[in-house]
């Protein structure tokens, strides 16, 4: 289906993908935003829609707030038709230090905010598949702990996994749901769909069985050449060492080539990052939030 040109969009459709998988296999992206899966598997929650701007291609999208804005665009004059929807009064979000590097907000009249809770974490993929070091000490005693108590398997996510997965997914749920008021419908949705359209998306995961029974999954994919990038890791809140051993599976069985793994953001969540922080990430991938200065008292 034809993209129009902006102000005119469309919602972003499953046969989207070949194109945006080559604007993004050359684009080379860090932020876990720019996939194609991501952004149709969030497309609900984000409002995700395709414009033209001049030659570029651009991913409109609303915040919570209802707020709208766009994120850094997939291809030709990225930076003029950034400028031009900033001009319109749009925010830009997930502009990371290369992208930025474009522009000199003092002169254009930007203001330019750092996104802490979005930033996202990236790892040396062999340290989390071998767990070795003082620094992952207590991560490899929760693994072992585990693997001593549980007569398990570890497997590559196929279709005969699904219905295992959607009832981890499901009881994940139910129980986070208790602990307290939350807002994980679009996240669990998310999943949900990932579990079902792997193949059509490109995703490729691990499933973690106990007695053959599914207690967790992780799924991801290829974020650049150097990267993979894992989306969703589910399973049994209640088995000690569990995620510490779908953490480690997913890295030493899948895109072994990559050097990186971008484990995706916080979202200002302090237990989520204790969590994630706890893995010694090499890098925070900053992000950040970009307005006009004369758009602000809009």
């Amino acid at each position: 289906m034809e993209i129009p040109r902006y102000p005119a969009s469309r919602e972003l459709l499953l046969e989207d993908k070949p194109l945006l998988d080559r604007l993004f296999l050359q684009l080379q992206p860090r932020i876990s935003e720019l996939t194609f899966a991501n952004l149709y598997l969030f497309r609900g929650v984000h409002d995700y829609r395709l414009t033209l701007v001049g030659d570029a291609l651009v991913a409109l999208a609303r915040g919570w707030d209802g707020s709208s804005y766009f994120l850094p665009p997939f291809s030709g004059d990225a930076a003029g038709s950034a400028r031009e929807l900033l001009a319109a009064g749009l925010t830009l979000y997930g502009a990371d230090d290369t992208f930025l590097a474009q522009f000199s907000p003092a002169e254009e009249g930007l203001e330019v905010v750092a996104d802490r809770d979005n930033f996202d974490y990236l790892h040396l993929r062999e340290e989390m598949a071998q767990l070795s070091g003082k620094n992952y000490h207590k991560k490899k005693n929760r693994v072992n702990y585990f693997m001593v108590r549980h007569r398990y398997t570890v497997e590559t996510y196929g279709a005969q996994h699904l219905q295992g997965a959607l009832a981890v997914l499901d009881e994940w749920l139910r129980v986070r749901t208790a602990m307290g008021p939350s807002s994980l419908g679009g996240e669990v949705e998310g999943a949900r769909e990932a579990l079902d359209l792997y193949e059509e998306l490109g995703l490729s995961g691990v499933v973690l069985l106990v007695e053959g029974e599914v207690k967790g999954f992780a799924l991801g994919e290829r974020l650049n050449q150097s990267t993979v990038v894992c989306h969703f890791e589910k399973g049994d809140l209640f088995m000690e060492g569990l995620y510490q051993l779908l953490d480690r599976e997913f890295c030493r069985l899948l895109f072994t080539d990559c050097r990186y793994l971008n484990r995706e953001q916080d979202l200002g969540e302090l237990s989520l990052r204790q969590a994630k922080l706890s893995y010694h990430p090499a890098e925070l991938v900053s992000k950040y939030r970009v307005k006009a200065v004369e758009s602000l008292s809009r």
